[in-house]
């Protein structure tokens, strides 16, 4: 039975679970620890698992979707699902459409899945390296190999093998883009919870991974190969995305960074002024100072600490 959505000012026992009502908290539920009755609006609720929310007098505390399943001796075979998704100004008039597939590897399916009320075609398709290393730095760049078998019915191309057939359409939207842009989804759920399977449910999942098509690797007559990227794998990119000067302010002078609005006025070597109109910043501590107190918060722009410590 699919695990029910939290409702308002209702009671709790010890030992219920329930779901968020949204979207964002995909592959967790929440179980109740200390009884009492929900609040009138719905908690934030944590992601983390084991971490805990009070929600008016009841305590929840967050726990996997998938993990009590998995923790049994013989747990149902695990499906791995893939969604891809075009971008309209990328791939044209493509990307209205979402390719969904499915290997049929785990549970022996040969035909469709449906789950979440969604057809998943099986197709000949693996995907590999979405580890993470805790001893180096780079982000993983996982490879999805999608089998180039069955015949597309994509216009001028329907006699075309499908994926490549799909390259050809929307390269005609950006040359050379072969996909690049695109969004691909890895689903993974329990086959008990598919639809049709007496404990559906389309909550419970492992939290979605959300990959980008970061180029084309190969494609032949048998395969097409895609390296994918995460939306924080972005070369050349450093944190902070600001130069690091120590003795010069970078916000613009009275902008929503700089946040002032006073009526006292100095030039640019800090000197008082009477008027507006001769109020220049001198992009200094010492002019951050005049205007905001020796002893106030500065909204300072530089980074006056670097330099100091070699």
């Amino acid at each position: 039975m699919a695990v029910a959505a939290w409702a308002a000012s209702t009671s709790y026992t010890v030992g219920n679970i329930r779901r968020s009502t949204s979207a964002l908290a995909i592959g967790v539920f929440f179980k109740c620890t200390t009884a009492g009755t929900s609040d009138s609006a719905e908690p934030n609720w944590p992601l983390s698992l084991g971490n805990t929310v009070t929600d008016n007098n009841v305590v929840w505390t967050t726990i996997s979707s998938t993990y009590e399943e998995l923790s049994v001796l013989a747990p149902s075979a695990i499906i791995e699902l893939f969604e891809l998704h075009l971008d309209a100004t990328l791939h044209g008039s493509q990307s209205t459409m979402v390719y969904r597939w499915h290997n049929g590897v785990n549970a022996a399916v040969s035909g469709d899945i449906v789950w979440n009320s969604l057809t998943y075609s099986r197709q000949p398709i693996t995907a590999e390296g979405f580890e993470y290393s805790s001893g180096g730095r780079a982000l993983p760049r996982p490879r999805l190999k999608i089998g180039n078998v069955s015949d597309s019915s994509l216009g001028n191309y329907a006699n075309v093998a499908e994926v490549s057939a799909l390259l050809m359409l929307v390269n005609e939207t950006t040359a050379g883009n072969d996909l690049g842009g695109a969004t691909v989804k890895r689903i993974r759920t329990l086959k008990k919870y598919l639809d049709g399977e007496s404990a559906a449910d389309p909550n419970a999942q492992f939290p979605q991974e959300v990959w980008i098509v970061d180029r084309k690797s190969s494609e032949n007559r048998v395969e097409v190969v895609f390296e994918l990227a995460s939306n924080f794998d972005l070369p050349g990119v450093e944190l902070p995305r600001r130069q690091i000067v120590a003795s010069v302010c970078q916000w613009a002078y009275k902008s929503s960074e700089c946040s002032y609005t006073g009526s006292n006025y100095f030039d640019v070597n800090d000197n008082s002024v009477a008027s507006a109109a001769d109020d220049v910043c001198g992009k200094r501590v010492s002019s951050c100072k005049k205007r905001f107190g020796d002893n106030g918060e500065l909204p300072y722009g530089g980074f006056p600490g670097a330099g100091v410590i070699k």
